[in-house]
């Protein structure tokens, strides 16, 4: 019922594992992760233990939810992709007519997809994932609860440091019954981030964010 996470200093981008290791890459992601689940706790009780060492984390043993709560504050990325191709709707949620790349949602958005153990990962509704067994419907309203105040407790964090928390994924996991956030929050692995800097003008010259980000 406990688990032991080691962390490399490799990476994987779109399904691909990149040849060559970044240096220090796995340290400031676990510290990062680690950072951002303490100042979470208040939200949602998490998996840490403890972190003995900048590379390891300890922590409880979940079974895992098999969908990823991605939420959106801005239309970029996959989002912008998809509305580019004319799409309205994504994951079940309507999007507004009329929106720019890297505009704000009038609200942050969730567009779930599926946690596939081999391949893609699949854009899929609330609908669908209750539908198919995937998430029970009171789990996916807790589950749904917790990605929205997470996400408002990272808006704010960011937004200290100068930064602008674009879209990101939460996961979520079960032991003994009880609702568990797992993996990684908050990082440049699973993050968006935009500087609120020079944010606006961009903006409005539809010139390409600065950010950072796996793309």
């Amino acid at each position: 019922d406990r688990i032991a996470v080691v962390v490399t200093d490799r990476i994987s981008a779109f399904d691909v594992v990149l040849p060559s290791a970044i240096p220090y890459k796995g340290q400031v992601l676990n510290q990062i992760a680690s950072t951002f689940m303490s100042a979470t706790s208040d939200i949602v009780p998490n998996w840490i233990l403890s972190v003995p060492d900048p590379m390891i984390t300890f922590g409880i043993k979940c079974e895992p939810f098999k969908v990823e709560m991605v939420i959106r504050g801005y239309l970029t990325g996959h989002a912008w992709r998809e509305y580019q191709n004319g799409k309205r709707k994504l994951c079940g949620v309507e999007l507004p007519e009329g929106m720019k790349e890297n505009a704000k949602f009038p609200n942050p958005i969730i567009t779930p997809s599926t946690k596939a153990d081999i391949g893609h990962d699949i854009d899929i509704s609330k609908e669908e994932i209750i539908a198919q067994g995937l998430v029970s419907s009171k789990d996916y309203s807790q589950i749904e609860e917790y990605t929205y105040n997470l996400f408002e407790r990272g808006t704010k964090m960011a937004s200290e440091k100068g930064l602008i928390l674009v879209d990101t994924k939460y996961e979520f996991g079960k032991n003994e019954g009880k609702i568990y956030l797992i993996d990684e929050v908050h990082t440049p692995d699973s993050s968006r981030y935009f500087y609120k800097d020079g944010y606006e003008e961009k903006l409005n010259k539809n010139l390409p964010q600065k950010q950072l980000s796996k793309e």
